[in-house]
């Protein structure tokens, strides 16, 4: 049986026909199912909560969007973050801002966070590096259920949040568990703990 490679999408097909939809993004013009689950979406959401909380306490002009796409400049990638927290002052330089909720420039973004599901080779490999070229300063791996590979969160596997902080144009990374508080260099001020986000996906009845 001859098997065909599925079309590749130029990143204006995506946008145009996926753009609204939460559940895909485009990474080399293929199309990635995000395929985000209830848990996922419950740590999302608190993360969200909490850096709601230190922007309102820091008093900066930050904000996080409910929908966002990270458009990648001459490449077929835009990514679509789980969170991403960004300066209102920058979006005058973004050039769709103003019809679409597309960023195209490391410096509209403050920080990022994936939350780990089965792609998790495209957060911890992909996605660092991307996210280092375009010049984001803190990039969050939240890894709740600890499947990502050993050589990203060690032997044995468990649940991980990596801190990726921009020196230069390299990620520096910090790994969190259990009751390890979190250091953000964004929200200096941060009081929260890894377990705290992992306890975020449980359902109590």
């Amino acid at each position: 049986m001859v098997q065909f490679a599925p079309k590749l999408l130029m990143v204006e097909e995506f946008i145009a026909h996926y753009g609204d939809s939460e559940g895909y993004e485009l990474i080399d013009g293929e199309l990635i199912d995000m395929e985000p689950t209830g848990p996922h979406e419950q740590v999302s959401a608190f993360i969200g909560r909490k850096l709601n909380v230190e922007i309102d306490r820091q008093e900066e002009s930050y904000f996080i969007p409910h929908r966002c796409l990270i458009k990648l400049l001459g490449t077929n990638t835009a990514f679509r973050p789980d969170v991403v927290v960004l300066d209102q002052t920058q979006l005058i330089n973004e050039p769709l801002w103003q019809k679409e909720p597309i960023v195209t420039s490391g410096s509209s973004i403050k920080l990022i966070a994936e939350i780990v599901s089965t792609n998790w080779q495209n957060d911890y490999a992909r996605k660092v590096e991307d996210y280092a070229l375009l010049g984001v300063p803190e990039y969050w791996i939240v890894d709740y259920l600890g499947i990502g590979g050993r050589e990203y969160i060690g032997k044995p596997k468990q649940p991980t949040i990596t801190i990726c902080t921009l020196i230069k144009d390299e990620y520096h990374k910090q790994l969190f568990h259990n009751g390890d508080q979190l250091v953000s260099s964004v929200f200096p001020h941060l009081q929260i703990t890894a377990q705290q986000i992992f306890l975020a996906a449980q359902t109590t009845g």
